[in-house]
């Protein structure tokens, strides 16, 4: 049944929401679908439908909807204690024993953490502390950094130009063009046909080292790079590209940032994905999204021992690290973060992801029998699925084709919500999904796009 205030709501959203990512050519006529009930693996709209969420909001709700122990921990928190100022050397438990896990379980010697509101910002502070850290080192010249294209970092100013999705850039102005360059993605649908993974994995390392001497390597300051790429494409790297490119930063004293706002507590299966499946050893770790489970906003910036012991230094007689937030080590968001990891551990949510995921990837590759499919591809419960006008061409649809909102729409109708990204369709389903799940999310993608190859 149709909850009577729904219309009220949808009104008041288009009348006065400004939303990320609005399609204006629509949006004023269809306004949003607005979401008012969530348990579990389900999500429930205005119209009264339950949905099957197979994007765990926004690869974020990895423990699941509406779960008591969260609400009670933050409830809990609340009156014991909502807020108080982070700054001038004062601090919180929750803040306290969220760093200590933090530092316990990152890869290496990630033993400091500077605590943000989401990724966006933890992906800003990181890029502030790698100039922070080499003006302190006397390296005055060394503050380019190097990303990639279809990279996603974020939406605040300087998180947004590191972004390598040009689509998002459109009329925006820019910033930090002086310090902010852009090497290839590690994108193996569009290598070319003839070429090997070994021999594709070469190519990018070398341009990476090429703009790297292009750029100067006095210049050039750290790279960063998600392990698997979330909203660029789920795009898988070669197999030791992000080690080899580890190697070069060590080579020409560089920091590698390895982003894992989506890949961090449990998505691939792992808490963090960088050493324990790629390879290499970060020297910042920037995560969100998944440390609470989309509860609270939350994020975390990690860095090592040596950045730390450089940038610990004074900068002068009476020199204070003048970076805050005044929801900095919030502690209502950590006690959230710590009951979710608690979750997590209890029920062996890594090892349901690692089952359950590998499930889900083998499961999907059916779906490249449709004619309209071209590549179905991911790790654990990530998942992209490219819809292309010619499989052999690997052409797109024209634009104003839609394809990827039409299966959108029909999965929706179906009782499944999956993520559209143009004509790519997106999973990424919170880690409590079962097998049965995964196989309704994949039959119902199957069917919407089958009804769409006419």
């Amino acid at each position: 049944m149709k909850n009577p205030d729904a219309n009220s709501a949808w009104a008041k959203d288009r009348d006065h929401v400004l939303h990320p990512y609005t399609d204006f050519t629509t949006f004023k006529e269809e306004g949003s679908q607005v979401i008012e009930g969530a348990k579990g693996m389900y999500v429930t709209d205005t119209e009264g439908r339950r949905l099957l969420d197979g994007i765990a909001g926004l690869w974020c709700v990895n423990v699941g909807h509406g779960r008591r122990e969260m609400a009670d921990a933050i409830s809990e928190q609340v009156l014991k204690m909502q807020y108080y100022n982070p700054f001038g050397h004062s601090s919180n438990v929750p803040a306290a024993e969220l760093g200590y896990w933090l530092a316990s379980h990152a890869p290496g010697n990630l033993n400091h953490v500077y605590y943000t509101t989401g990724g966006s910002t933890a992906n800003d502070a990181a890029i502030r502390l790698v100039h922070y850290y080499f003006t302190m080192k006397g390296q005055h010249r060394k503050k380019k950094i190097i990303s990639r294209n279809d990279a996603y970092h974020g939406a605040t100013y300087v998180a947004a130009e590191l972004t390598g999705i040009q689509a998002t850039k459109n009329s925006f102005d820019k910033v930090g063009e002086h310090f902010i360059n852009h090497v290839s993605a590690a994108n193996m649908y569009a290598k070319p046909d003839d070429m090997s993974e070994d021999a594709y994995c070469d190519f990018l390392v070398a341009e990476f080292e090429n703009r790297i001497q292009q750029l100067g390597p006095d210049n050039c300051a750290a790279f960063i790079a998600e392990p698997i790429m979330g909203a660029g494409g789920v795009l898988v790297a070669p197999k030791g590209y992000h080690r080899r490119m580890w190697e070069v930063c060590k080579r020409h004293d560089m920091l590698y940032i390895a982003d894992e706002v989506v890949t961090a507590f449990g998505r691939l299966g792992e808490w963090f994905a960088s050493e324990a499946l790629f390879d290499y050893q970060p020297d910042i770790l920037v995560s969100a999204k998944g440390v609470t489970s989309g509860y609270i906003p939350l994020g975390i910036t990690m860095i090592s021992d040596e950045i730390y012991e450089v940038i610990s230094r004074p900068q002068c007689e009476g020199g204070v690290f003048s970076m805050g937030l005044t929801y900095f080590g919030h502690p209502v968001a950590c006690t959230a973060a710590l009951k979710n990891i608690e979750i997590i551990e209890n029920e062996g949510l890594l090892q349901n992801a690692r089952d359950v995921g590998a499930h889900f990837q083998q499961t999907a590759q059916a779906l490249k029998e449709l004619p309209i499919v071209g590549d179905v591809r991911g790790y654990g419960l990530m998942m992209a699925v490219d819809l292309v006008a010619d499989k052999a061409t690997k052409a797109s649809f024209p634009v104003t084709t839609g394809m990827g909102g039409k299966v959108f729409k029909k999965c929706v109708e179906s009782g499944v919500i999956v993520r559209p990204v143009g004509d790519r369709i997106v999973l990424s389903p919170p880690i409590i999904i079962n097998k049965e799940e995964c196989d309704t999310i994949v039959s119902t993608l199957e069917s919407a796009i089958g009804n769409e190859c006419g």
